[in-house]
């Protein structure tokens, strides 16, 4: 991949065992081959997303990948401002990566 949308809900005020699942499987694949690797992050949280956006950033530097922006974070049910903050952060890396920025 050229660059990575990562998204979760926030249950248990973690990131869903998907996404921990897809960070326990790859991780020593991907090592050394990745590194700098664009990603942005958003979240659907229910109860304040901290630990779900620290716990994804701190398993992000062992991987030495790079954000692209701030994390998107959406705290209660999602609204439409909601889903175009999304849309955008979708739309900067995909400009990025075009323009050869990332």
């Amino acid at each position: 991949a050229q660059g990575l949308l990562i998204g979760t809900p926030e249950p248990f005020g973690y990131m869903s065992g998907a996404v921990k699942d897809f960070f326990d499987r790859t991780f020593y694949p991907a090592q050394g081959r990745t590194e700098g690797l664009p990603y942005g992050l958003f979240v659907s949280a229910g109860n304040d997303g901290t630990g779900t956006i620290r716990a994804v950033e701190r398993i992000v530097t062992g991987y030495r990948w790079t954000a692209i922006a701030e994390p998107v974070l959406v705290v209660g049910e999602p609204g439409g401002a909601d889903l175009a903050r999304c849309e955008e952060l979708g739309a900067t890396l995909a400009a990025g990566l075009a323009a050869g920025l990332f």
